[in-house]
């Protein structure tokens, strides 16, 4: 990462104003629909001598999906998708961080959907830090992944007189997350 010499573990709270999750997913078995997350928070706890010791935590207001389309995000809101009037968050918590080179790893976790959990890996990156003009220590981190929305209780699709399915089960997640470093 920035020092081979450097072994202090670092904590990093994620800007939310500054970070988003989107999910991209196929409509009508042909065309791409991006749905974002802004509202994300966590703690980033990284080891830059060990990545393995580093980790992750993030939560997701789940009600904070905005697609573009109002009747679209009340629907993913829905008892039909997300219900977030029970389940108002989503969470991870990784299990496990995979060293594959210099600045890019694998995350492992834990992540709840839905009332469901599952494992997940991502694939993430440091792509930089440095000072910011008020003086704090910023990084920015990519990561992504597949999930299959059934393994998570995500089941409600409608069929298409053509074949197929409205909505796939696929779903990409893809996350830019930029983050404060504490205060030792």
């Amino acid at each position: 990462m920035t020092s081979a010499t450097q072994t202090a573990t670092t904590t990093w709270t994620i800007d939310p104003a500054h970070s988003v999750v989107e999910l991209a997913v196929k409509h009508l078995m042909f065309s791409t629909v991006k749905g974002r997350f802004p509202n994300v928070t966590g703690t980033i706890t990284l080891n830059e001598s060990d990545l393995s010791a580093s980790s992750v935590t993030a939560d997701i207001q789940a009600a904070s999906i905005h697609t573009g389309e109002v009747a679209r995000d009340s629907h993913l809101r829905s008892a039909d998708f997300l219900d977030v009037e029970t389940y108002p968050a989503i969470t991870f918590r990784s299990t496990g961080v995979v060293p594959q080179g210099r600045e890019k790893f694998v995350i492992v976790g834990d992540l709840t959907l839905h009332g469901q959990t599952q494992e997940v890996s991502l694939n993430a990156e440091l792509l930089g830090q440095g000072a910011d003009p008020w003086g704090s220590q910023r990084a920015g981190f990519t990561a992504s992944t597949t999930i299959n929305r059934k393994d998570f209780g995500l089941t409600w699709n409608q069929a298409l007189e053509t074949g197929g399915m409205l909505v796939s089960d696929q779903v990409k997640i893809s996350l830019e997350i930029q983050a404060t470093q504490q205060a030792s």
